[in-house]
């Protein structure tokens, strides 16, 4: 029999493929041609935008630094940091053959010294460069480094022997990799083009002061005053810790704040985009963090645990070694010896405790904080006995298992901290935990001295039980929360990744997105998982009686207030923890109602402090002011007149100029219309079409119906916190239940 021959694969028909190819090439070619269209018709935008104006007419630096609201303090700063990075390095110079001779070390040996340091002055730029690379993050580097050469000034001073030597001048080589690597860019983006030949300029002048100045100051200090030179290098490094404390508001602007931001600004302005936000823009900062550390639940009890932990640390640890000297009359080598027991204790604990710890924590987190609050009951309690027991050996007992019990609560209490949060802040909660401990150990020491002078070493040593017992309940309370408080940082992950890869497979998002939000004002919860979302350039009314939670939603969405659970999110960027001032500067705006403006200020001033936070040189907020009074009139005839003494109707019209000056994304409007005659009303009404037909979104929290049905077309109703209705507004008037009792009148004709 013949074999039968293999069918072969079927293969697509030629000119389907061919066609495929040629529509993808059109396509390319189309893609290629409209960034090369967008590229020329920007270019010489993009020139101007960089101070290349095609001319020789330039302002004057003074008049610059005023033009665009700069200031001199990075220029000088940056100056002074480069100045005292000189001081060692010419010091040293100075004075080598001192060196050589006190020291005893052969000038050969010095000039090796000094090669290491010539070596690591060039490779440090690179590590500086690249810690730098994705974050904004090189004034606190330069503060830092700067800290560090100048205590390394100081300390040359204490040099004995060539090792020290040359570890010396290798740690300030560097740290010198601050001022060759951050300096110069720093300058870049912290001056408008047009500006920046001069500062560069600026700041060399200081570095050729340093150079000067450094050498004279080390003649003064060592002919003149006749320091030996241990003492050149001692005042140096305290001149220099001086100059950099000067520095210590130095903040980084932003990676091209005044060039490559704006250009890419351009592109998408181009286009009618409101582009992306950076990641940096939403990335909270330290102390945004430490705040959300400080939100969840969990972690403000095992802090609380924290603290009683510190006072269990270095003021007991002090207090026991006087209670053994007064009470047992151990001399240094037995108390050395008790304490090495004590802590070997705690490792033999750690050890057979780590394993069941393991288990507990993965049959359930809050197990692990309950046998915490329970291990901290223990310590305290035994400690308390150790320092009344009579008995020499059960005294060594009760110390022994309460050093046990303090060892194991550092896993514990660690474990349950850093489980419930993301991994880029356990950083900041480490942080958190040594401030807690710090805190707590300087109360104990306070506390245990107090009680001593009054009752004696024992008496202190009894009187932790008090705290502690109180510690140990809060800790043990927690584990009912630590679950929770884990299920919400997963969500919150998944949520933000879902979200990355919606947004790169081009899926639609809205621009805003509050999800689950609970708010409580102290301990009365106010909002009830609320989600809301806006689209871009859309109008929503928001709706409900008072004390439904409208406005305190809007606190939220602007960052007033700060919610104990849920997200929100912006642009699909999470922005749940970011500061008002920072949302603000995101392009998220609000109107409180009835506090829109500051009373003892004038029209103009008011105005001008909302065109403040425009960026921009002062003719653009100039502008804005004009747009303002030429939207109301009446605030033009009014412009010097304060606040306070303008009319409710004014007064709203001041508050709506806010957001004519800004032009934000989003538009928050709280009670547009409270106790306003119809006129006025209408005249805002027209004001916010106006402002949402621009492209701001716009969310209005109205009482009436009616006007929220002329200006929206999605509505939400708020009932006791939660959302009741979201949909159509026009649907909303079917919904008897929810209108009968509260907008009866606003509904009839």
């Amino acid at each position: 029999m013949s074999k039968r021959k293999p069918t072969p694969k079927r293969k697509p028909p030629a000119r389907k493929k061919v066609a495929t190819k040629v529509a993808a090439k059109i396509e390319g070619l189309a893609a290629v041609d409209d960034i090369e269209q967008t590229r020329n018709a920007l270019r010489d935008e993009a020139r101007r935008k960089l101070g290349v104006m095609g001319d020789e007419n330039t302002s004057s630096f003074r008049e610059i630094v005023r033009r665009y609201n700069l200031s001199y303090y990075p220029l000088i700063a940056l100056g002074l940091l480069s100045t005292s990075d000189t001081f060692q390095s010419y010091a040293f110079t100075v004075l080598t053959p001192e060196i050589s001779r006190t020291i005893g070390i052969s000038v050969a040996a010095i000039a090796a010294a000094r090669a290491l340091q010539g070596l690591a002055i060039a490779v440090a730029p690179l590590p500086v460069a690249a810690l730098t690379q994705n974050r904004a993050r090189r004034a606190l580097l330069c503060i830092v480094t700067g800290f560090i050469w100048s205590t390394i000034t100081l300390f040359t001073g204490f040099v004995t022997s060539l090792v020290g030597l040359i570890a010396i001048l290798s740690l300030d080589g560097l740290t010198s990799g601050s001022v060759l690597a951050l300096h110069a860019p720093l300058i870049m983006d912290s001056y408008h083009p047009e500006s920046r030949v001069r500062a560069l300029s600026t700041y060399a002048s200081f570095d050729r002061i340093g150079l000067v100045l450094s050498p004279l100051l080390v003649g003064v200090l060592a002919s003149v005053l006749g320091f030996t030179w241990r003492g050149v290098f001692i005042c140096l490094g305290g001149v220099s810790l001086a100059m950099t404390a000067i520095s210590i508001r130095l903040r980084d602007p932003g990676f091209g704040k005044w060039d490559t931001e704006q250009l890419r600004a351009s592109v998408h302005e181009a286009h009618g985009e409101s582009g992306e936000l950076a990641e940096e823009d939403v990335t909270l900062n330290f102390w945004e963090t430490c705040r959300r550390m400080l939100l969840i639940p969990t972690n403000r009890r095992c802090l609380a645990g924290f603290a009683v932990f510190g006072m269990l640390s270095v003021p007991l640890g002090t207090f026991i070694s006087f209670f053994l000297d007064q009470r047992w009359n151990l001399g240094p080598g037995q108390r050395g010896a008790f304490f090495a027991f004590y802590a070997f204790c705690g490792v033999v604990a750690l050890l057979v405790y780590g394993n069941r710890g393991e288990k507990q924590f993965r049959a359930a987190p809050g197990r692990v904080l309950r046998a915490a609050g329970y291990m901290l009951a223990i310590v305290i309690t035994f400690i308390a006995l150790g320092g009344v027991m009579p008995i020499f050996g059960l005294m060594l007992a009760c110390f022994g298992i309460g050093g046990a019990g303090v060892a194991v609560l550092t896993p514990l209490l660690g474990i349950a901290i850093l489980s419930i949060i993301p991994a880029n802040m356990r950083p900041h909660a480490q942080a958190l935990v040594a401030i807690f401990s710090a805190v707590g150990a300087v109360a104990g020491a306070i506390l245990l001295g107090g009680i001593q002078n009054q009752y004696g070493i024992g008496g202190a040593m009894v009187s932790v039980a008090i705290p502690g017992v109180l510690g140990a309940l809060i800790i043990a309370s927690a584990g009912k929360l630590v679950q929770g408080d884990l299920d919400r940082m997963i969500d919150e992950v998944l949520e933000g990744e879902e979200i990355r890869r919606l947004r790169a497979s081009g899926g639609h998002l809205p621009m805003l997105a509050a999800r689950g939000i609970d708010f409580s004002y102290g301990q009365l919860q106010v909002l009830f998982d609320v989600d809301f979302s806006v689209d871009d350039g859309e109008m929503v009314a928001l709706l409900g009686v008072n004390g439904a939670g409208k406005s305190t939603l809007l606190k939220v969405i602007s960052g007033i207030g700060l919610p104990f659970h849920g997200s929100v999110r912006f642009r699909g960027q999470e922005i749940t923890y970011l500061d008002a001032e920072r949302r603000l500067r995101l392009g998220i705006t609000q109107i409180p109602g009835g506090r829109a403006v500051f009373g003892p200020m004038t029209v103009v001033e008011n105005l001008r402090s909302f065109g403040y936070t425009i960026a921009g040189s002062r003719r653009a907020v100039d502008e804005a002011l004009d747009k303002a009074f030429d939207a109301f009139p009446r605030l033009d005839e009014r412009r010097n007149s304060l606040a306070a003494t303008l009319s409710g109707g004014e007064q709203q019209m001041l508050g709506l100029s806010k957001a004519l000056m800004l032009q934000p994304r989003l538009l928050l409007i709280d009670e547009l219309s409270l106790g306003l005659a119809p006129v006025i009303v209408q005249q805002l009404l027209e004001m916010v079409r106006r402002i949402n037909d621009e492209g701001t979104a716009v969310v209005l929290v109205e009482q009436s119906v009616n006007i929220a049905l002329n200006l929206v077309e999605h509505a939400y109703f708020m009932e006791k916190g939660e959302i009741r209705f979201d949909g159509k507004a026009r649907d909303l008037l079917r919904r008897d239940d929810l209108l009968r009792a509260v907008f009866l009148q606003g509904t009839r004709p």
